[in-house]
């Protein structure tokens, strides 16, 4: 998984393939050779790989052993974990088609990886717990519709969408979609707690903590859910809800595309696209485990990419979160990770890692064109690391 791998996305779906059809284990080399698996040897898989493009080594039972004891040795910073099944995939996402794509879902049927799209009716109807990863599509849950009526609310995808969340919310006894998204955003809450493992891009992230922050208050105005938003809203957010932020700002206005101020100022930010990089942390992959599996790539430095939430402030990030990818000079965030009961979530900002400034109406990211995508290795690092998990607590 260095750079003489010719396809790096692929090779998550080899190994999410030996874990489900072949129902044998997969062993993650941490930090060896960009993080490579090793599996026992059989035709099917070589064939497998063959065809799907991926790069591959046979090696012999003296050689792996050599590998895993160069492992093994403490004073290298690496690792060795088994992985013994394949996570069970959700994506939470409207079923109708959306005006623009989606990172996680792209990348997932590019390395054949599957998964299940689940709704507001599976998640109300207590059918999270039958998944181990959850992805939060682009979602708004604040109940504000994306912050779209602005600049969309005559358009047929705006009216239907909006249509389609007024359906949901009354089908389910709510009076507002914004009452919809909260016992969504509290289903999924306990979900974490119980020890699922929660995945968000893009305004999924922040917008998931407001409604977390907002549950006592109303944060939406009139052209969203029918009356005016409670002028001390601010003063009623309870930041202790929060997975991952403190002390951030509501954007009130409904004219401005932009929910608080936990997100970067795209304005302000003083960085073009060739100069817009991130740097991941290096870790113990002995002691720091978790992180260590989540950063697993060919190269520390990744491109940046914008979206509705670019990149987190740094100040308005709780002092028990893991940033796990930085752009230091900047004072933001763009990768982080943090713990919620028995579970985890893990929060990634941007839209998508291959499309700069991804715009509503745009065609999807063509993955042929970039099988060794950073920014994409880092949401196939999240697919498998329920399993690494599970794997480890049963080792």
């Amino acid at each position: 998984m260095d750079e003489s791998q010719k396809n790096h996305l692929k090779s998550y779906g080899i190994a999410f393939w030996i874990l489900d059809k072949q129902k044998s284990e997969v062993l993650w080399l941490l930090n060896y050779r960009g993080g490579s698996f090793m599996t026992n040897y059989n035709a099917d898989a070589e064939r497998e790989c063959k065809t799907r493009g991926v790069s591959f080594e046979v090696i012999s039972e003296s050689e792996a052993n050599s590998i895993e004891t160069s492992i093994s040795n403490p004073e290298v910073n690496m690792n060795m974990l088994k992985l013994l099944n394949a996570p069970k995939i959700a994506v939470y996402s409207p079923k109708s088609k959306q005006p623009w794509d989606d990172a996680v879902t792209l990348v997932l049927t590019y390395a054949e990886i599957p998964y299940t799209v689940i709704f507001d009716d599976e998640v109300l109807e207590n059918k999270l717990p039958e998944y181990d990863w959850l992805h939060l599509h682009h979602e708004d849950f604040t109940g504000q519709y994306g912050k779209f009526w602005a600049s969309y609310s005559t358009a047929p995808w705006y009216i239907s969408q909006v249509q389609e969340a007024e359906s949901m919310a009354r089908k389910h006894g709510y009076k507002t979609v914004r009452e919809l998204k909260k016992a969504v955003t509290l289903k999924i809450r306990d979900f974490c707690l119980g020890g699922g493992f929660l995945f968000a891009m893009c305004s999924a992230t922040d917008t998931y903590d407001i409604a977390l922050a907002a549950q006592n208050t109303d944060v939406c105005e009139s052209m969203f859910d029918g009356d005016p938003a409670d002028p001390q809203a601010q003063q009623k957010l309870n930041y202790d809800q929060c997975f991952a932020f403190k002390n951030f700002t509501l954007e009130t206005s409904p004219y401005v595309y932009e929910y608080s101020n936990i997100d970067v100022n795209p304005n302000t930010r003083n960085v073009t696209e060739e100069t817009d990089l991130f740097t991941l942390f290096d870790y113990s992959a002995k002691w720091d485990l978790i992180p260590s599996i989540l950063c697993q790539n060919h190269t520390k430095t990744v491109r940046g990419f914008m979206g509705q939430t670019t990149a987190f402030k740094r100040d308005l990030i709780k002092s028990d979160v893991l940033v796990m990818g930085e752009n230091a000079l900047l004072n933001e965030a763009r990768y982080i990770h943090g713990e919620m009961g028995k579970g985890t979530w893990t929060f990634f900002g941007g839209h998508d890692p291959e499309d700069y400034q991804h715009h509503v109406g745009e065609p999807p990211t063509d993955l042929n064109l970039h099988p060794n995508s950073p920014g994409f290795r880092l949401i196939l690092n999240n697919i498998l690391f329920p399993s690494a998990q599970k794997s480890k607590q049963k080792t």
